[in-house]
């Protein structure tokens, strides 16, 4: 199996940590989107990362749809099976996945206008959006135990990309959530092993 993936895409980064933790066996492929790569293309018609192909060369994407194909193949390691520890869960990687969403609008829109296109209400619009997540996450942090779920490797996943691209720009007022990977690296000392 491989997944193809980019260092600095916070759901690659999410779905190899979690394959990493559940002992699936699957290689780390390099893959720039931008250029469209042929194996990306043939695999995933949307030219997306992170997308999983199996050793069939059946592709799985998106990330959502990845962690719960690692879950049901590592019998239930990154779900909980209780019903509403397993909702607390998911809506906790949704909530992450949402705020990676904005993050990204920001950055692309920064990246692909020049700067007298780049519309700074859109902007203001997302990050209104990331701080309201971010200081619900420092009002409602997770249970961080020895046994992690997907929520956790989300939230891992969203403060690296935040602290990528917004460095200094987030932690203010959200202590909770600025210690909150440090607490998460004691139960994944890999952590460290998927930077960008």
């Amino acid at each position: 199996m491989k997944i193809l993936y980019s260092p600095a895409s916070p759901y690659s980064t999410k779905v190899r940590m979690a394959a990493h933790y559940a002992g699936l066996p699957a290689e780390s492929v390099l893959t720039d989107t931008n250029s469209n790569p042929p194996d990306l293309i043939a695999s995933n018609p949307l030219g997306k990362i992170p997308t999983l192909v199996l050793d069939s060369g059946q592709a799985i994407f998106d990330s959502s749809v990845i962690m719960h194909f690692i879950d049901r193949e590592t019998k239930g390691v990154l779900y909980p099976r209780n019903p509403e520890k397993r909702v607390q869960a998911e809506v906790l990687e949704a909530l992450c996945d949402g705020i990676c969403d904005s993050l990204l609008a920001i950055v692309y829109e920064k990246r692909f206008h020049p700067p007298e296109k780049v519309h700074e209400p859109w902007i203001e619009r997302q990050w209104q959006k990331v701080e309201r997540a971010l200081d619900y996450l420092d009002a409602n942090m997770p249970k961080t135990g020895t046994k992690l779920h997907a929520g956790h490797f989300a939230l891992a996943a969203t403060l690296r990309y935040i602290e990528l691209r917004f460095a200094g720009e987030w932690q203010k007022g959200r202590s909770k959530l600025k210690n909150w990977p440090e607490k998460f690296e004691k139960h994944f000392p890999d952590y460290k092993l998927f930077k960008a």
